[in-house]
């Protein structure tokens, strides 16, 4: 498994209709919801249908032609980077240290930048359960890319359809697929689904150390920049201990 370096690499144009071939999987939380399943293992460790969140994530990104991942880790990152040995195999994987200080989402991008070799990129929280619908998710998120007019697209999934949710929406989408806040409307009709395709241009002076990914998203709404796509198939919030039966009980009926 390749340590982390901070040394440049040259980015890799991609065409926009192929899922690019570098994928950041977000991977260093702490996973505070999942007690006391997160005790003793980090939450992308935590199994659902048999298998670890973690490679849940990995085996959809393989399948749709991702070639290498950079993980960050922080919270037992001993056992995460254990476990990524096993997947040097089928994945080329390099690691981005967060063991200092936990940068959260936006600034464990800005920190896993110089490992990242291609842009557009693809960037999915590792502790995301999805299935695919009529099309694999990541290739039609890839079929809608366009980098003239975007910096950020979005998989976003319907409210009602949104597994295990509690929360009230994330986002309101135009007709065009430019994506706007809640704000104060009382529901949103589409909920991030934790994946999504970003440009390198988006991390242009963001700011240093811990920052939120929604400040990157702000940013690119202000522009008219940041757009969504909705997935076709299923999604399942998978936070807490509980969501874990309701996720498997939901797949065992479909």
């Amino acid at each position: 498994m390749a340590a982390q370096s901070h040394r440049a690499l040259r980015i890799r144009p991609e065409i926009p209709a192929e899922v690019p071939k570098t994928a950041m999987v977000m991977a260093a939380g702490l996973g505070k919801r999942m007690r006391p399943l997160t005790a003793t293992r980090p939450k992308p460790l935590v199994e659902v249908a048999g298998k670890a969140l973690l490679d849940h994530v990995l085996d959809r990104l393989r399948a749709a032609g991702v070639e290498r991942v950079v993980v960050n880790v922080h919270y037992l990152a001993d056992a995460l980077e254990a476990h990524l040995k096993a997947r040097v195999k089928d994945l080329d994987v390099a690691v981005s240290d967060e063991r200092a200080q936990l940068l959260e989402t936006g600034g464990g991008l800005v920190r896993a930048r110089p490992l990242i070799d291609c842009d557009p990129f693809l960037a999915v929280n590792s502790d995301n359960f999805w299935v695919d619908g009529p099309s694999d998710s990541l290739k039609l998120l890839a079929s809608q890319w366009d980098g003239a007019k975007m910096d950020c697209l979005l998989l976003l999934v319907p409210l009602a359809r949104a597994g295990n949710h509690g929360g009230v929406g994330d986002f309101h989408m135009d007709s065009g697929g430019r994506l706007r806040r809640r704000g104060k409307a009382r529901v949103a009709p589409f909920v991030y689904t934790g994946i999504q395709l970003m440009s390198q241009h988006l991390l242009d002076d963001a700011p240093e150390g811990p920052f939120s990914t929604n400040i990157l998203w702000d940013k690119a709404i202000a522009q008219g920049r940041c757009f969504g796509t909705v997935h076709q198939g299923l999604w399942f919030d998978v936070g807490t201990p509980g969501a874990i039966h309701a996720t498997e009980h939901a797949l065992a009926h479909e």
